[in-house]
């Protein structure tokens, strides 16, 4: 097990590491949804809820999975987050980190043009979006792991060129991707039940090895 591995261990969803920043950041994430639901109610359109629940929920999946890699590997996730925090969900996954992807679709949304025909440098303005926000994460998620907050372990998914594909690709890109389809569908009762599966899957995912391994990273 890696020393960045061990370090995510310490304090695994330990409530005590809570500290009170989280109250006033649960309270702008509220604030934004129930904003946009105010907004919704009014106008019919729901798709800044849908995509923000979208990106969270592909956000778990992927923390889901990483989680699994590092069960088997005995060795490490992809990617670790030993830093500090105000509470460890995950080997990879911190409550700041939650937060931030809680409200990141809801950015994308609210970013997009209104006719979903605009482009912007000869690509549909959701596409463009999708690919510039993905591209801003993984600018962000190297600075973090230059600052040793973020740890990568496998050569494979790393600074190297071929590594950094990755990361944009699985790491990101497909966030936005799935926000996009999400909302282009044309009825709210598929949205919401494409919606229900992406949780469904990530919640199955925990509970199944809850249930058989006694373990959930």
């Amino acid at each position: 097990m890696t020393p960045a591995s061990e370090m995510a261990l310490q304090g695994l969803r330990d409530l005590s590491t809570i500290k009170w920043y989280v109250i006033p950041l649960l309270a702008i994430v509220f604030y934004i949804y129930t904003s946009e639901i105010k907004k919704a109610k009014e106008s019919g359109n729901w798709n800044a809820i849908f995509a923000g629940l979208t990106v969270f929920g592909m956000d778990f999946i992927n923390e889901t999975w990483n989680g699994w890699v590092f069960h088997f590997t005995q060795r490490s996730a992809f990617w670790t987050t030993p830093g500090d925090t105000a509470l460890r969900t995950m080997v990879g996954w911190n409550i700041e980190i939650m937060f931030m992807f809680a409200i990141s679709g809801i950015i994308y949304y609210n970013t997009l043009s209104e006719n979903k025909e605009d482009k912007i440098l000869g690509l549909p303005n959701r596409w463009f979006w999708a690919i510039g926000y993905a591209a801003f994460c993984l600018f962000v998620e190297c600075l973090l792991n230059a600052g040793g907050h973020l740890v990568w372990e496998y050569p494979w998914w790393y600074r190297s060129f071929g590594g950094v594909w990755l990361i944009f690709l699985f790491g990101y890109l497909h966030f936005y991707v799935a926000a996009l389809l999400v909302i282009g569908m044309k009825s709210d009762k598929n949205k919401i039940i494409t919606i229900s599966i992406i949780y469904l899957i990530a919640i199955a995912a925990n509970v199944f090895g809850l249930g058989l391994m006694g373990w959930v990273y």
